[in-house]
């Protein structure tokens, strides 16, 4: 069974890994560290509005606050959350998250992301594009021989946007030269301790300080959205329940290298 087929499978209803399941083993895996001081620059590329505060977030104030240039590039606007919603219209959707997202990332110390507009629940069909205009922004502020980290969420990531966003990352990176960190954000819900379709052998850890994941909490805090429901209605139920929250706010960020 492949990595979409598991996503699918494992509805968020169902609760997949549990968080105490995930600590207990990763306590027993030993990782590297990030190496930051081997960035210069760093371009965030998240697929929907809160998908790089809850995979990097940590590591983007750590980033920013260590002096490292911080751009975050918004693959969509969010608008499908919530497909039959009651409540908030897909435009209206897409301009919550917007709001929500630019406050998240102030709280992180990093300006406005560049938002590009593809389809949200499209960007499979837009793949080709978004490698093009990936490309562009590396190519339009590059300096010589600075060091460019281009983190994507995970290839293998089960949710479509995030692996079509992550094989744009991939192909634009190998035109500009620059350097792939992937960053899981599903695969910690349907995946299982030393599960061998995750290539744990690539991973590589930061254990943020106590006020980066302060300012963390007050970021993914700001993405009312999709941590609370819009109303009472079924269709407008949480995103992101408290367990999906626990496996993306522990106090370590890990992304594959």
């Amino acid at each position: 069974m492949d990595n979409a087929t598991r996503f699918r499978e494992t509805p968020v209803a169902g609760r997949g890994t549990p968080e105490d399941v995930w600590q207990r083993w990763l306590a027993s895996v030993r990782c590297p560290p990030i190496p930051l001081t081997e960035c210069d620059r760093m371009v965030v590329v998240a697929p929907h509005p809160d998908d790089e505060v809850l995979g990097v977030g940590a590591l983007m104030a750590t980033a920013a606050t260590a002096g490292v240039s911080v751009q975050v590039v918004a693959v969509t606007d969010g608008a499908a959350s919530h497909p039959q919603s009651p409540t908030l219209s897909p435009a209206a959707l897409a301009a919550a998250r917007i709001a929500e997202s630019n406050r998240a990332t102030a709280l992180l110390g990093v300006g406005e992301p560049l938002r590009l507009g593809l389809p949200d629940g499209g960007v499979c069909a837009y793949e080709r594009e978004l490698t093009t205009r990936l490309v562009d922004v590396l190519t339009a502020t590059s300096r010589a021989g600075e060091r460019v980290w281009v983190l994507a969420t995970w290839r293998g990531d089960g949710h479509p946007d995030h692996d079509a966003t992550g094989r744009a990352a991939a192909e634009a990176c190998s035109v500009t030269g620059h350097r792939l960190v992937e960053y899981p954000v599903w695969m910690w819900h349907w995946a299982r301790p030393a599960d061998p379709s995750v290539p744990w052998n690539r991973m590589r850890v930061l254990a943020p300080t106590v006020d980066v994941l302060a300012r963390k909490r007050r970021a993914v805090d700001e993405f009312r959205t999709q941590i609370r429901p819009l109303s009472e209605d079924p269709r407008d139920a949480t995103i992101l329940p408290p367990w999906v929250l626990a496996r993306l706010m522990r106090t370590t960020e890990r992304v594959l290298w």
